[in-house]
């Protein structure tokens, strides 16, 4: 474990979740056994670890993941950078493996679609300053995302830029273009002015192209040969170069043997500039519709409210939505946009959460309720609290899922950037293999016929569509996703959903509202009201959530509660209470029996109420048996018709309690699932989640995010079901933002889009460029058409990724 004093290196490593001054010594012995390490010292007061190094046996990847394996974790700092210069894949892959190469960096992606990376770094060991300057020696520009002013600012400009760019390439082509296409027999009676087949005249337009609207690939291509690698700026600038400077060798030499316009050698200027007009028109319109599928994010960020009305020092005020602070009193006006999280102090009024929810009627508000910023007041004023601004509102940390999400990888994206790696050197030797076959063997000495096969190769396996296949299918599904209230945590995640083949359902809160109801009232005889009315007035002095579910229930009803003139409390048997001057008691069949109450002939209906899930109380007045109140946990409406589309799609569903098996069976039956797990632990349900998966399965778990959070990390795909501002922070892999499980397959309905999308961009991508390389090399395909074919394929496949953007669920 000793290393060389003179090669070793000191880190600090930041801790988390120590406790005592024993955890820090366990962190310390454990990073001391590590191979490589010199010397660790973790202060428990700073919580934090110094380590000494050899660099050539270890790193600080290997440390975080020894303090993680010991139940600790480490702090790092994140930070997403926008990137200018890419032009394929390859420069992303070139860009993602220098900064993971970085010490102090634990994990960074690029995401050529988005033009952006993230990166996961340790901030003792490495700056952003540190990345940006490696970036910039690899001959790439980035700039931190939150330093610029506005990424679909210069996204714009950049657009505006290759537009201009290729106007003038166009303009310049055309007259080559048009003297080419005369040439062909089926074309001969095109009219072509002389001037168009003079050598020089073609040279004094080819070259402004070549050098001028063309430089961009040589800039490309000499960054990546310098740091030994290869992308779509060499395969084009090989190809056009080889066509400009031999037509600029026939040239010299048709000028030197004093050769006229009518008998000039046959040029290549044309495919040369033909190409780089095509390739960057293929670049634009790839650039134009890498941009709509962002559109989730831009149609967020657009509810946001712009200012807000606070109540400072008395005084009313507009200010910009980024100046409130927690703490501040706004004002919402009827039709206004609320601006942030917060509490309503004051007013009543309906506020229309479908943002959020998804649901299309407007939710009440009064004193004491939460509202959430972004969400629309219908119609009363309401003064509210400021509770969460900035980036902790509930649409801020949506917005940042989504963003992570379409900036991650999913692991089928691999495949591609492994191909994108090797691709372009394999291509450039299929090139001059076939060059070199057609120049020696099949056309002996036709050079310029040989080049044009070899042009064809390099300039038609260009591995742009490659690199776009799964990024941009990732974007579109996860923004559509998030459009119908599903946030996927990342691409992993979107992409594991689909594989799903059972789900465990927890019941309360779930598969139920979470909250008791009043259901049933049934009399021996006499007035409803009234004996609803006596019913209510014992119970309101209950604490019990059952007592606060009848009494809810009775003032639905608009029955006034008397008051109690006594009440008695007796636990596990139920409530004794005088009401007007009658006694009530009010509970299970013991309590009846401890009175002396004859209620047995009610046993068998109570009983049948309990098996359907409910949980009856009997009543009785002034020692008689007066009727019974039963209440339940009810089932959300969407419940059953989203078990039902969940069966359909071929998926094991099995709910999972802590309740009694009776009850959990009854709720079970009105949902149509077959499979109950009940009287369950919290703890118990990772349990249960395991046997599922020793079974084979892929299992989703959905729950609240709370006391199911054992089982949401167990298993292969943890849903959280919920509505609030705290949303999006569940721990969950999937946050379902509508509440209720209809949610669930249209999950997985839109992962399986979302996955066949990717697998038929892999196909086409991977497809074209097997077919078009060998039929350019059977000479079969002009270079001209190459470009076209290769500005095709990269449009084609984003534009099949913006079909997710219209996915709809079919209920």
């Amino acid at each position: 474990m000793e290393a060389n004093s003179a090669e070793t290196k000191q880190t600090s490593l930041q801790i988390t979740g120590m406790t005592c001054a024993a955890c820090a010594n366990r962190i310390e012995k454990g990073l001391n056994k590590l191979e490589g390490v010199t010397e660790a010292n973790v202060n428990f007061a700073l919580e934090r670890a110094s380590v000494t190094y050899d660099p050539t046996i270890t790193n600080t990847v290997k440390m975080e993941e020894s303090i993680q394996k010991l139940g600790y974790g480490t702090s790092k700092e994140e930070v997403d950078l926008q990137l200018v210069g890419m032009t394929c894949a390859a420069c992303a892959l070139k860009i993602e493996k220098t900064l993971n190469k970085l010490p102090g960096v634990s994990n960074a992606t690029v995401n050529f679609a988005v033009e952006s990376a993230h990166v996961a770094y340790n901030p003792m060991e490495v700056s952003v300053t540190d990345m940006l300057k490696r970036i910039d020696k690899l001959g790439y520009k980035a700039v931190p995302k939150q330093e610029q002013s506005d990424p679909a600012e210069h996204r714009e400009k950049e657009i505006k830029r290759q537009k201009r760019k290729l106007i003038v390439s166009a303009i310049l082509s055309f007259p080559l273009l048009w003297a080419m296409v005369s040439h062909f027999s089926f074309t001969s009676w095109i009219w072509l002015p002389e001037l168009f087949m003079n050598p020089w005249f073609q040279l004094i337009l080819a070259t402004p192209v070549q050098f001028y609207i063309g430089r961009q690939f040589y800039i490309g291509a000499y960054k990546a040969l310098r740091n030994g690698s290869a992308n779509m700026d060499v395969l084009v600038s090989l190809g056009t170069s080889a066509a400009y400077f031999y037509s600029l060798y026939l040239t010299i030499k048709w000028a030197v043997e004093g050769g006229s316009v009518h008998h000039g050698p046959e040029m290549y200027y044309e495919t040369s500039a033909v190409l780089i007009t095509l390739v960057l028109m293929g670049k634009l319109f790839e650039s134009l519709a890498k941009g709509r599928t962002s559109e989730a994010i831009k149609s967020l960020m657009g509810l946001q409210a712009k200012t807000a009305l606070v109540v400072r020092e008395g005084q009313e005020m507009t200010i910009p939505v980024d100046e409130v602070i927690a703490g501040d009193i706004v004002v919402v006006r009827p039709g206004d946009k609320v601006p942030v999280d917060g509490e309503v102090l004051e007013g009543v009024s309906s506020i229309d959460e479908s943002m959020l929810t998804g649901e299309s009627l407007p939710v009440e508000k009064k004193a004491g309720d939460a509202v959430i910023g972004a969400t629309i007041n219908k119609n009363g004023m309401l003064r509210i609290k400021a509770t969460k601004v900035g980036k902790e509102t509930a649409l801020a940390q949506i917005i940042k899922v989504v963003e992570e999400a379409q900036g991650s990888k999913a692991p089928i994206q691999r495949v591609a950037d492994v191909i994108s790696g090797i691709f372009v050197p394999i291509v450039v030797g299929i090139a001059i293999a076939a060059f070199l076959v057609w120049y020696f063997f099949v056309t002996p000495g036709d050079f310029a016929g040989s080049l044009e096969k070899a042009i064809a190769i390099l300039v038609i396996a260009c591995p742009c569509a490659l690199g776009l296949a799964t990024p941009t299918s990732i974007m579109a599904g996860s923004g559509r996703a998030a459009e119908m209230g599903i946030l996927f945590k990342g691409g992993e995640h979107l992409e594991k959903t689909h594989k799903i083949d059972a789900i465990i359902l927890d019941k309360t809160g779930t598969v139920t509202k979470g909250k008791p109801e009043l259901t049933d009232v049934l009399l021996v005889e006499g007035n409803e009201t009234e004996f609803l009315r006596l019913v209510g007035a014992a119970e309101k002095n209950s604490e019990h959530p059952l007592a606060e579910a009848i009494v809810i229930g009775i003032k639905e009803r608009n029955i006034e509660l008397p008051n109690t003139e006594s009440f008695e409390a007796i636990p596990g048997y139920g409530i004794k209470a005088v009401v007007e001057g009658k006694e009530l008691l009010i509970g299970t069949r013991r309590l009846m029996d401890q009175f002396g109450v004859d209620a047995k002939h009610a046993y068998e209906t109570m009983s049948k109420l309990e098996e359907s899930g409910k949980t009856a109380m009997l009543v009785a007045i002034d020692k008689g048996y007066m009727g019974m109140v039963a209440v339940a946990d009810t089932i959300k409406e969407t419940s059953q018709a989203a078990v039902s589309r969940l069966k359909e799609m071929g998926i094991q569903v099995i709910m999972i309690t802590g309740d009694n098996e009776r009850t959990a069976k009854a709720i079970a039956a009105q949902v149509g699932i077959d499979h109950v797990l009940a009287e369950v632990l919290p703890e118990g349900k990772a349990e249960e989640v395991k046997k599922l998966q020793a079974q084979g399965k892929t299992v989703a778990m959905v729950g609240d995010g709370i006391n199911d959070a054992p089982a949401l990390a167990t298993a292969n795909i943890g849903m959280a079901i919920g509505t609030g501002t705290d949303v999006a922070m569940e721990a969950a892999d999937v946050t379902l933002m509508r509440g209720d499980l209809s949610s669930i397959p249209d999950a997985i309905y839109m992962s399986r889009k979302t996955m066949t999308n990717i697998k038929q961009n892999l196909f086409w991508a991977l497809g074209y460029n097997t077919l078009g390389i060998p039929i350019a090399a059977l000479g079969l395909l002009a270079p001209w058409l190459a470009g076209a074919a290769m500005a095709l394929s990269s449009i084609s496949v984003v534009l099949n990724a913006l079909r997710l953007q219209r996915v709809k669920i079919r209920h």
